[in-house]
Formats: structure tokens, sequence, C-alpha cells
């Protein structure tokens, strides 16, 4: 089956820090590096190198072409990303010492996703094959309506969490894949079990993963529950570890392997993401993890 990712394209400014900014402060960095980033670029590129049949639509401003080309170099197919005029989205990324970040997002032209580009992208997908979004983009309730009518399975993180989230249709959705924080905001609970069980209970048919960072991950279908721990690890730079979880693990479930070897897979791929610096470069290829 095939993976379409429509999804956010970014270029990430990455400044190392003491620790993250507090209001009023001027802290210096001690290094500054630009990468390849955004949380639907990232999870392409994580499932891309986990062996998955993945397709990246988005847009990219002028300076962004630079992406495409990275993104098709670890084996996306980026034919339905296209060109704007606006500027490419970006990030301004503080890591502290201790490997935590902090995040200022601009959305460019990744909130110019238009109706015509989703219709003419749906329109090459077919019944089975898997739809993967975040929350950085425009136009997710006419992309989950469409995609569902067209019989395709919806895999849905919402990242970065917005007040929008709750009225989207997520009943339509078929994984939900949340951290404590997007899942809080979803079920107004607060610890892991019963944000779990609140969301189970919302949406009862909905696959339901949620990542706890360093305490690993609990997973709830119609058919089964567990947890998962984490592997331990020295963490440098936590920044696209959500987004490689997510790419191995939608990998596992296309290639038919279990959910809970899909995710054992996924934490390994995880844990030797945040021992490196940077977002799209700190993602592990496949045979790293053998």
């Amino acid at each position: 089956m095939s993976i379409l990712n429509f999804g956010s394209l970014n270029i990430d400014h990455v400044y190392q820090v003491e620790h993250i900014v507090r209001p009023g402060e001027t802290l210096p960095s001690t290094s500054y590096q630009v990468f390849a980033g955004g949380k639907g670029a990232n999870q392409s590129a994580a499932l891309g190198q986990a062996g998955a049949k993945v397709f990246h639509a988005g847009r990219v401003g002028p300076e962004g072409h630079w992406l495409v080309d990275k993104l098709a170099g670890l084996g996306v197919d980026m034919r339905f990303t296209l060109g704007d005029e606006a500027p490419t989205g970006h990030a301004l990324i503080q890591v502290d010492r201790e490997g935590n970040n902090a995040i200022v997002l601009f959305a460019g032209c990744n909130t110019r996703i238009s109706e015509a580009q989703i219709d003419q992208t749906l329109e090459e997908f077919v019944r089975g094959d898997i739809l993967l979004l975040q929350n950085e983009i425009n136009n997710l309730p006419q992309l989950m309506q469409q995609a569902k009518a067209r019989g395709m399975m919806i895999c849905f993180n919402p990242a970065p969490f917005t007040g929008e989230v709750p009225g989207y249709p997520l009943e339509l959705v078929d994984i939900l894949v949340v951290n404590e924080g997007e899942g809080s905001g979803l079920s107004g609970a607060q610890e892991p079990r019963a944000i779990l069980e609140a969301l189970v209970k919302r949406y009862p048919q909905v696959k339901i993963v949620l990542t706890l960072g360093e305490h690993g991950v609990l997973y709830s279908s119609p058919q089964e529950c567990f947890h998962l721990p984490a592997e331990q690890v020295r963490a440098v730079d936590t920044t696209a570890a959500g987004d490689t979880f997510i790419g191995y693990f939608l990998a596992g479930l296309a290639a038919g392997v279990s959910a809970r070897q899909a995710m054992e897979r996924a934490t390994r791929a995880a844990a030797l993401c945040v021992t490196r610096a940077g977002a799209m470069d700190s993602i592990p290829g496949a045979a790293e993890l053998a």
C-alpha cells in the first residue's frame, strides 16, 4: 500500500543555548545550524528511511527547493509537492544542554494548500492507501473527508495542537497519534492513563497511540491495549523524535506487521534519533536499527 503524507516542509534554524530563553532575556547561542525540517517533511523522511512507499504533498517557496531534493534522496516521491511564490515555512529552534527544545514556527506556504491541489493529488490514490496528516497545513477537514470518501486509511498527528483541532472530523481518523499535551488538549484529562481512557471513550473505533517520551508509549485499539517502555539513551536533541516514531510505526503497519512489532521498531528508531543533533538529519536509516 502507498502512504501519502500531506504535510509541511520547513527550514529549521537551530540555536544551541544554555537554557530556553526566558521573557525579557537576551541569551548568547553557542552554535547555529540550518536543517531541513517540518513535521510533515520529517515524518516523510522517517517513512523513506524505514523503507515505506511514501509520497509527500505540500508546498515550498523559492528558497526551499533544496528540501524537495533532500527528501527525494531519502526515498520520498516528491511529485505532489508544488512550488509557491510565498516563503517556505521555517522554524526558530532553541535546544538547551539537556536536549530540550522550544520552537517558534512560521507557516509560510504550508498554509496555502488549495482545494485544487487536494483534488488532483487524492485522485492518484486508491482504497486501502494511507493518508498521513499533521497540523501544520490548512484545509485538514477537507483532506480527511475526501480521503475517507475514497476509502483511504487516515493517520492524524495533531501537532502542533491548536484550538481548531477538536473541531476537525476526528471520527474519520483510523489512527490517532498524540503526545501528552495533545492528548490532554483533546480529552481534558492530565494523567496518561486518564487521557487514554477518555480518548478511547470518545473515539472507540480509533487506534490510539499516546507517546510519553522517556516513559515509552501507550497503545489502544478495539483489539488490544498495552504499554511499551522507551529505550534509555542520553538525549542530545529531541526535535524529531516523535516524527521518527510515527514514520517507523506507520511504515511497519503498512508492511503488515503487528502494532506491537511496529511500535518496538519505532521506539528503537526514536531512541537513536535523540542521540543526534537536528531534525531530519537525525533520523536513522533502517540498516542502523539492525
